[in-house]
C-alpha cells in the first residue's frame, strides 16, 4: 500500500519510529566512542566519529574534552587534529573556550605549538586557566623566551603562572632567572603551594649549590610541606648531588613517609658517589624495589669499575622476573665492555634481542663499544650499519671512538664525512674523538686541520679537552715548540688536562726539563693525584736518574698519596678472575697467594656463573651465536 494511502496517525507513528532509530543509533556510535576511547583504542573510537561527522551530528563538550584528553594523554596528534576537523565541520569553528582549553594542552603535549598558539590566538574569550594553559605547553617544551613573552603579556597572573615560569628557567639551566623569578614571586605575598619550590629545588639539582639547598630545605620545613614525599626526595637528591651524603641521609631517616622513589634517589646518590657498600645495604633494605632500584644499583657498580658485582646482579634481577629497561642493557654493557669479556657481552646482547626491546641509541651505542672493547670491530661495524636511525650523534660519536682506539684513524676521518653528509651535525665530542684518533695514528696535519675546522665550519669552541688532544697531537710528533705555542695561545688558564697531556708525550720523548714543569704544575692543582708522580718518577727512571725517581716517590709517601692499584682481567674454566698488579719485590708471594686462592675458589661460586647459571640456563647458547 502507498505510503499516502496510509492514515496520518500511522505515517506520524512511523516518522516518529524512525527519528527513534535514528536517535538510538547515534547513541549507540556515543556510546562506542566513549568505549573505545576510555580502552586507549582511538582508531576504533574514531572509525565511529567519523560516521557522526557525516551524518552532522556533533558530540556533546564534556564528551569532546574527555576525547580530546585521551589525545593528549597518549601524545595522538592526528587523532587529536581529527576532533578539531570535527568541531568545525559540525558548526563550531570558534570553540569554547572550554574546549579550546583542552585543545591548547593536546597540542602542546604533542609538541605542535604552533597549531596551540593558533588556537590560543582564535579564541573570543580567554580566561586565566587558558594563558596559564598556553604558558605551560611553551615552558615544557623548553621554549623560554616565547612563555616569558607571554607571561608579560597576562592580564592576570597567579600562582600557577609563577610556578611555571620558575621550573621553566630552572629546567633549562637558566638558574639565575629561576631564582629571580622565585624571589619576586614570593615578595609580592600572592601565596605559595608545594610546586611552588619544584623549581627552586630543581635549580639545586641542577647547579649542585649546597649552600642554597640548605636554604630551599629551611623554607620548605617553616612552609610545613617536608611532608611532601617528592619534594622531600627531591632535596635528598639536591644533597647527593652536591656530594653531601650525610645530610642526605638525615633528611632521608627524618622522612615519616618513603616512597620507592625516596629510597631509589638515595641509593643513587650513595653509587654516584662510590659508596657502593652504602647504596648496597640500602638497596637490601628496601621494602619494594622497582626496575629502576634496580638499574640504579647496576649502573653505579658499572661507574665505580665493579663490573663483576654489576653483571651478578643483572642476572639477580632477571632471575627475580624484574623487566630491564634501556638503561640496565646499557649499564650492563658497559661492565661488560670494561673487563672485556665478549662472552658476557654476547649474553646481555643475546637477552635484550630475545626481551623484544627495539634498542635505543644509548644501548646501540653502548653495544658498538663493548664489541670494539672486546677486540670484535668488524660486529661493531655490523650493530652500526644495521641501526635504522642514524640521526643521533652519539652513535657516530661511538663508532669513531671505536676506529681511533683501534688505530685506524683514516678509516675514523672517512666516517666523520660520511656523519656530515648524513646530515648529523658533529658536536664538542664529535672533535675529542676525531683528534684522539689523528693524534693515535700520526695524522698531525689532519688533527691541526679539523682543530681549526670545529670553529670556522661548526661553531664548536675548543675548550680544555680539545687543546689536551692538540697537546697530545704536536707532543706525540715531538713538535714541542708548537706545544707550547698552543698553551700560550689558550683563551683560558690550562688545567689538570692539559698538564696530564703534557707530561705524557713528554715521557714518550724523555723531555725532562719540560716534563718536570708540568708535573709541578699537575701536583700543585692536585696534590693527591698520583698520575703526576708516577709520570714524572717513569720519566726519571726511563733516563737512569734512579736519585730523583726516588726523591719523587719519597714524595708521594711523605704526602700519603696512594696509587691506585692497578687491576686486568683473566678468564680461567669459564670464570672471570681479576689479575692485580705488583711490585717485583713480592711478585713471587703474590702470585703463590693468587695460585692458592684459585685452588681454593674451585669449591666456591664467588665469581659470575658462567652461561648456564648466568640467566637461567640457555642464554649461552643463543648468545653464543649473537
Amino acid at each position: 500500500m502507498p505510503t499516502s494511502s496510509l492514515p496520518s496517525k500511522v505515517r506520524s507513528v512511523g516518522v516518529k519510529s524512525d527519528n527513534t532509530n535514528k536517535k538510538l543509533n547515534n547513541l549507540c556510535s556515543v556510546q562506542k566512542i566513549l568505549s573505545f576511547s576510555s580502552q586507549g583504542h582511538l582508531k576504533q573510537a574514531f572509525h565511529h566519529l567519523n560516521i557522526l561527522t557525516r551524518k552532522g551530528i556533533r558530540l556533546d563538550s564534556k564528551t569532546l574534552a574527555s576525547l580530546i584528553q585521551q589525545c593528549a594523554n597518549s601524545k595522538s596528534y592526528r587523532e587529536g587534529k581529527w576532533i578539531h576537523f570535527h568541531l568545525k565541520t559540525t558548526g563550531w569553528k570558534h570553540p569554547t573556550t572550554f574546549l579550546a582549553n583542552h585543545l591548547i594542552n593536546m597540542y602542546s603535549k604533542c609538541g605542535h605549538h604552533i597549531e596551540a598558539r593558533n588556537v590560543f590566538d582564535k579564541m573570543t574569550t580567554r580566561n586565566l586557566y587558558s594563558w596559564n594553559n598556553m604558558l605551560s605547553g611553551y615552558a615544557k617544551s623548553g621554549m623560554v623566551k616565547a612563555a616569558k613573552r607571554l607571561f608579560d603579556q597576562m592580564p592576570e597572573k597567579d600562582v600557577v603562572s609563577w610556578n611555571t615560569m620558575v621550573i621553566a628557567y630552572a629546567q633549562v639551566g637558566y638558574f639565575n632567572e629561576a631564582l629571580k623569578f622565585y624571589r619576586e614571586f614570593r615578595r609580592l605575598g600572592i601565596g605559595f603551594n608545594d610546586y611552588s619550590f619544584a623549581g627552586v629545588i630543581t635549580a639545586c639539582v641542577k647547579s649542585r649549590d649546597f649552600s642554597l639547598t640548605g636554604q630551599v630545605h629551611s623554607q620548605v620545613l617553616v612552609a610545613g610541606f617536608l611532608s611532601n614525599v617528592v619534594l622531600c626526595s627531591s632535596i635528598v637528591d639536591a644533597y647527593a648531588k652536591c656530594g653531601n651524603m650525610s645530610d642526605a641521609r638525615r633528611l632521608f631517616d627524618a622522612m615519616r613517609v618513603r616512597d620507592v622513589l625516596a629510597w631509589t634517589t638515595l641509593v643513587s646518590g650513595y653509587s654516584r658517589c662510590g659508596d657502593m657498600v652504602s647504596a648496597r645495604e640500602l638497596f637490601e633494605a628496601m621494602p619494594e624495589k622497582n626496575p629502576v632500584s634496580w638499574t640504579t644499583l647496576i649502573a653505579g657498580y658499572s661507574h665505580s669499575g665493579m663490573s663483576l658485582q654489576s653483571l651478578e646482579l643483572f642476572a639477580k634481577m632477571v632471575k627475580l622476573q624484574v623487566q630491564p629497561d634501556q638503561f640496565t642493557f646499557s649499564s650492563c654493557l658497559s661492565a661488560c665492555a670494561d673487563i672485556a669479556s665478549l662472552k658476557h657481552g654476547k649474553q646481555v646482547h643475546a637477552f635484550l634481542v630475545n626481551a623484544g626491546l627495539r634498542p635505543n641509541a644509548i644501548v646501540m651505542s653502548s653495544l658498538i663499544d663493548m664489541y670494539s672493547k672486546c677486540g670484535n670491530l668488524e660486529v661493531a661495524k655490523r650493530v652500526f650499519d644495521t641501526m635504522g636511525n642514524k640521526h643521533d650523534a652519539v652513535l657516530w660519536n661511538t663508532m669513531l671512538s671505536a676506529l681511533a682506539q683501534h688505530g685506524m684513524g683514516e678509516e675514523a676521518i672517512e666516517m666523520f664525512f660520511k656523519m656530515v653528509k648524513f646530515g648529523v651535525k658533529p658536536n664538542r665530542i664529535t672533535f675529542i674523538v676525531l683528534l684522539n684518533a689523528c693524534s693515535h695514528s700520526g695524522l698531525v696535519p689532519e688533527g691541526l686541520s679539523f682543530f681549526e675546522m670545529m670553529t670556522s665550519n661548526y661553531n664548536v669552541p675548543p675548550d680544555e679537552e680539545h687543546y689536551a688532544c692538540i697537546i697530545d697531537l704536536l707532543g706525540r710528533a715531538g713538535r714541542f715548540s708548537e706545544v707550547l705555542a698552543q698553551i700560550k695561545k689558550m683563551p683560558c688558564e690550562p688545567d689538570d688536562h692539559i698538564w696530564n697531556a703534557l707530561l705524557g708525550v713528554c715521557r714518550i720523548h724523555g723531555n725532562v726539563e719540560l716534563g718536570r714543569m708540568a708535573a709541578e704544575l699537575l701536583i700543585e692543582l692536585d696534590p693527591q693525584s698520583p698520575a703526576a708522580y708516577l709520570l714524572l718518577s717513569s720519566i726519571y727512571g726511563a733516563l737512569g736518574m734512579w736519585e730523583n725517581a726516588e726523591k719523587v716517590r719519597q714524595l708521594m709517601n711523605e704526602r700519603h698519596v696512594r696509587k691506585e692499584q692497578a687491576v686486568s682481567w683473566l678468564e680461567i674454566e669459564q670464570k672471570l678472575r681479576p689479575s692485580f698488579g705488583c711490585s717485583q719485590s713480592n711478585t713471587l708471594e703474590k702470585d703463590t697467594l693468587m695460585i692458592l686462592q684459585l685452588l681454593a675458589d674451585k669449591t666456591e661460586d664467588d665469581s659470575l656463573h658462567d652461561s648456564e647459571s648466568f640467566i637461567h640456563g640457555g642464554l649461552d647458547a643463543r648468545g653464543s651465536n649473537v
